[in-house]
């Protein structure tokens, strides 16, 4: 190993030691070091970042060359203790091109069409599961990987309430369910069981043959539904999956403005709920739908009219 490779691994296992979720680091850190090295550089200076940032294979319209800034500066702060020729890339120097996916908000014609469409697949067992996952993922906005990973000791039918696991930061959460998701999954949990008496998975969704689904399978019946009912057809962004996610973030709040509530200090309850590692991907929510947004504007002068008088 060079001596920036040697650096690199230092500082990575530094990180880690602190907590850092490093892995994006782990995959560029060393092609990072592999660029410097191939240069003959024996520490980072602004030019050879902006290059690698900006490298041919980099999409100019994407977040990968500011993905990248990101990495180079931050091993740049640590080799600036160990070499004082080091140079660190100033801020504003690649940012982020790309804009952010416009949420599509399903409403409740349209969920019920998703899950009508789901009740017609080919086979009573695969009209139950894709109907019975759909309608947990609006009804509970977890990711689908978190419903994909749902094993049957996972459902709590006493305290009505799932533990999800290994969600998207390695942290697991209790989310309780109302009374109906409950008797949903108690069903299909009764379907499943019957269909396959002898599992091969402790999965709480099988596929038809009996193994812990796929998101490509969940992702393909999901696009042919909305396309079948025409969800989305004259929308910016067609509707993903994913964005059953936003759409009961969007209606939580709402119902919370609705309701008189105090949003601001109910957040971090929707924040722990949804998994976010930051409350920050929370707040994100108030500007997803204009109707919130007009709730949250409105709550806003109000509380200042109120201040002034």
């Amino acid at each position: 190993m060079s001596p920036l490779a040697d650096a690199a691994a230092d500082y990575l296992r530094l990180r880690n030691r602190l907590g850092h979720d490093l892995a994006e680091y782990h995959r560029l850190l060393p092609r990072f070091v592999a660029f410097l090295d191939d240069a003959g550089l024996p520490t980072v200076t602004v030019v050879a970042a902006l290059k690698w940032a900006n490298a041919p294979e980099v999409d100019p319209t994407g977040t990968v060359a500011s993905h990248r800034m990101t990495i180079a500066r931050g091993f740049a702060r640590h080799m600036s203790g160990l070499d004082p020729r080091t140079e660190i890339p100033p801020f504003g120097l690649t940012p982020p091109r790309r804009r952010r996916h416009e949420p599509f908000i399903f409403n409740d014609a349209h969920v019920a069409a998703l899950l009508d469409g789901a009740r017609q697949r080919r086979t009573p067992f695969a009209s139950a599961t894709h109907h019975t996952l759909l309608g947990l993922l609006a009804a509970t906005g977890i990711r689908v990987g978190e419903a994909i990973r749902l094993d049957r000791g996972d459902i709590d039918e006493t305290d009505a309430a799932l533990t999800i696991r290994e969600s998207k930061f390695g942290k697991s959460r209790l989310i309780p369910v109302q009374p109906t998701v409950l008797a949903a999954l108690q069903s299909y949990g009764r379907l499943r069981d019957e269909t396959h008496r002898k599992p091969t998975t402790v999965s709480f969704f099988v596929s038809t043959r009996g193994n812990r689904m796929v998101y490509p399978c969940i992702h393909a019946v999901f696009r042919n539904l909305c396309d079948s009912a025409g969800i989305g057809a004259n929308a910016a962004w067609p509707p993903r999956i994913h964005d059953l996610r936003h759409t009961f973030a969007v209606k939580t709040l709402l119902g919370w403005y609705r309701a008189g509530e105090d949003v601001d200090a109910r957040l971090p309850i929707l924040s722990t709920y949804m998994g976010h590692r930051d409350p920050r991907w929370t707040y994100w929510y108030l500007s997803a739908a204009p109707e919130l947004m007009a709730m949250a504007a409105h709550r806003l002068d109000t509380a200042r009219q109120a201040s002034t008088r």
